[in-house]
């Protein structure tokens, strides 16, 4: 038999509260599926003593930057460093962490001339703890899983939720439950979760039906939901955003583009952006705009079919499987922060998320399928006409090039799309471009020789790219 946690999720002494997303009811507690008791939708969290005693901006600023140079445990993570702004620890207080956060933001030189955009960054989230963004918000809701005293977590997941996840639980005391489709996540980021030691069911079913059972588990059994319907999840994943304005002395930049999968890390962000201007840390907002997969495009279809105003589900299918989801949970947070920030929401191809991953490579810097979206949309978006060549561009990569080393194996063989035959693929102009991205291994005899004709080989075809 589990034991039993306490009641409620929550006390009423601490600085934040619950709100749903459609009817704005709020509360002090939530529970077990984090949904609203009046009307079923989502809850977010938010801070209303901020209306009577705002802080102040500068003084923000400076103690953000004081504590990068501390020693402090606390003070060592890139989500608590930025706490004033998140729900409030009790006392003394530790939180669950593992240093998560401080991650780099690259410049993309190789990349800024294939688009034309020179000031083209890269907000790199796969050189967290468990090589993705999950672990910024992982380390806030596993921090409060812990004090309403939950022996296990749960959640479903495509592969980076469970890996993030189970490492937060480990470090925490705490058992946790996997909920995976079976066969259509990377093993690579199935066995960080084996190795964290959670109980991994892989279920016959895709994500969304993952999650529908993890709702129901959790109404049902002492389980704690570390899926991103967890409001405490987008509050540790906004800390990106104030990380990314920190790295850019405040300076926003015209664009911020993001993958889109369940979409709580594109609603985390902008939530992050406007609370960002309301206390005055910005003076404007970045347009924040969503790339999805065209095999996983519920957002586009939602957006173009039905206006943003009701969810249209799709049988998701990519080979991008952090993004393989056809029924996201934070759609209409998605829909609200697009249009407060009056982003754009695109899809790509699976040749297209292919060709921009091995140009982000190519940079020596990596990253997941799901991540590369962001690159390839980029492109359209640039075509359209909606980014401008001379602004300032940062696309946010949501996982490590590890997280997915078959993929990469595949391209590089030329063996990702062979059991395709779409229009798409006959496409010779994108065959090309990919082709000359390919690195596959050379096997060759073991003499000189043969390695010194191979480099040079491979130098004349370098010197005829250049030329």
């Amino acid at each position: 038999m589990l034991p039993s946690p306490p009641n409620n999720l929550t006390t009423p002494e601490f600085n934040f509260r619950f709100r749903c997303i459609a009817c704005g009811h709020g509360n002090d507690h939530a529970g077990g599926d984090f949904r609203c008791a009046q009307c079923g939708d989502l809850l977010e969290i938010i801070y209303p003593r901020w209306h009577n005693a705002k802080p102040d901006a500068e003084h923000l600023k400076s103690t953000w930057h004081t504590r990068r140079i501390s020693s402090s445990t606390i003070d060592l993570s890139g989500v608590w460093r930025f706490r004033e702004l998140l729900p409030t620890l009790n006392g003394d207080e530790q939180p669950i962490t593992l240093r998560e956060g401080n991650t780099p933001l690259y410049e993309l030189p190789q990349c800024a001339r294939i688009t034309s955009v020179p000031r083209l960054f890269a907000k790199h989230q796969g050189m967290n703890p468990t090589g993705s963004f999950k672990d910024t918000g992982m380390t806030v809701a596993a921090t409060f899983a812990r004090r309403a005293g939950f022996r296990w977590v749960a959640c479903a997941s495509t592969g980076n939720t469970s890996a993030s996840m189970a490492a937060y639980a480990a470090r925490g005391g705490m058992r946790s439950l996997v909920l995976v489709p079976e066969g259509k996540i990377s093993w690579s980021k199935l066995s960080q979760a084996l190795d964290y030691g959670a109980l991994t069911c892989q279920l016959r079913t895709d994500f969304d039906g993952c999650l529908r059972l993890l709702q129901e588990l959790v109404r049902k059994a002492p389980v704690y939901q570390l899926n991103s319907i967890n409001p405490f999840r987008l509050e540790g994943q906004k800390t990106l955003a104030f990380e990314l304005l920190e790295q850019l002395d405040w300076r926003p930049p015209e664009h911020i583009i993001v993958p889109g999968g369940n979409l709580g890390n594109s609603s985390a962000i902008g939530k992050a952006l406007l609370e960002m201007r309301e206390l005055g840390l910005i003076s404007r907002l970045p347009k924040l705009s969503v790339i999805q997969a065209e095999g996983a495009n519920a957002l586009v279809r939602t957006l173009r079919e039905a206006a943003g105003k009701s969810l249209i589900s799709v049988q998701a299918e990519t080979r991008a499987t952090a993004i393989r989801i056809g029924n996201p949970a934070s759609w209409k947070k998605a829909c609200k922060v697009l249009e407060a920030t009056d982003g754009a929401c695109e899809q790509v191809t699976e040749r297209e998320i292919a060709q921009a991953k091995a140009e982000i490579g190519a940079e020596g810097i990596g990253c997941e399928p799901a991540s590369a979206v962001t690159l390839a949309g980029l492109k359209k978006l640039l075509q359209q006409g909606f980014v401008k060549p001379q602004e300032t561009v940062v696309l946010v990569l949501t996982g490590n090039l590890l997280k997915d080393p078959d993929y990469t194996i595949d391209f590089h063989r030329g063996e990702l799309f062979e059991q395709k035959d779409t229009a798409e693929q006959k496409n010779e102009t994108a065959d090309a471009a990919m082709n000359a991205l390919r690195r596959p291994p050379v096997v060759l005899d073991a003499t000189l020789d043969a390695v010194i004709r191979t480099l040079e080989l491979a130098e004349k075809s370098e010197q005829a790219k250049e030329s």
